[in-house]
């Protein structure tokens, strides 16, 4: 694969639309856009199937671990452009990242992308969630369950948040995630005879006395505000993780990992 001369200044206009791209989450919607960073998350994203559109490499750091020719040989036929070590600088969003900053084409995350080849599948569903961290830590424990999917609805942020995607350590390409609004996946889930499962401290039962082994869905409502009422109303059941401690409350990815692995403990015993 042949690169260009090397971008040697910050101003560079494809270097101010990839800073843009990483800033701007209505720059990557109006060019249908994100931005993967790091060898191994770049490799992770190509094998499930996503599209790069640009690949910027950094010879610099590359060479130094004499890797620039394998690397080369393993990208995708695409636009590849070579930056100085200072204008890498510019781009990483992180340290460490080994000289590989991409762009990627997104793909559709609609309901219908939801897999249906499982007979008992386990999913989690985020309402309203906001902080892109901690759905990026989310997508990482999936990603460790064996989750079928993360459903995020009516999200209030960018499903390719870097933050997001740098929190899920590839998470994000190996887990099916899905957007949509809530009363779609209510009815959805009751069409396809879906276990509603919504985590809350009001009226509830201890997460492990709660039969999880059917399909089941797993329902997360903020941490500000919890669940609303359409899916409290919807729900088969109520469960709740015990609060031992002076706080009533966990972050939200570590709640969700709990119940997570209480359903994988559950499907392991039968």
């Amino acid at each position: 694969m042949q690169t260009q001369d090397i971008i040697t200044s910050a101003q560079n206009p494809k270097i101010k639309a990839l800073l843009q791209l990483q800033q701007k989450s209505s720059f990557r919607r109006q060019q249908q856009l994100f931005v993967v960073e790091g060898r191994r998350e770049l490799m992770h994203c190509l094998s499930k199937g996503y599209k790069a559109d640009t690949i910027f490499l950094c010879p610099e750091m590359l060479k130094a671990e004499k890797e620039y020719e394998s690397l080369l040989s393993a990208l995708p036929m695409c636009n590849t452009l070579s930056v100085s070590a200072r204008v890498y600088e510019r781009i990483a969003y992180r340290g460490g990242t080994e000289g590989v900053v991409a762009t990627i084409r997104m793909k559709n995350h609609g309901l219908q992308t939801l897999p249906n080849d499982t007979l008992s599948p386990l999913y989690v569903v985020l309402e309203s969630v906001e902080k892109p961290g901690n759905l990026g830590a989310i997508l990482r424990s999936a990603d460790a369950a064996g989750v079928d999917a993360v459903i995020v609805c009516d999200p209030l942020t960018d499903l390719y948040n870097p933050n997001l995607i740098r929190a899920s350590l590839g998470g994000f390409f190996s887990v099916p995630t899905v957007v949509c609004s809530s009363q779609e996946c209510i009815s959805y889930f009751k069409q396809k005879g879906i276990r509603i499962l919504t985590a809350q401290l009001q009226d509830s039962s201890l997460y492990y006395d709660t039969d999880m082994t059917k399909p089941t869905a797993i329902i997360m409502g903020t941490e500000a505000t919890g669940l609303t009422p359409q899916w409290r109303k919807a729900a088969d059941a109520h469960i709740r993780i015990p609060m031992l401690g002076i706080l009533d409350s966990l972050n939200v990815s570590v709640s969700a990992a709990i119940l997570m692995f209480e359903a994988v403990r559950q499907r392991q015993s039968l």
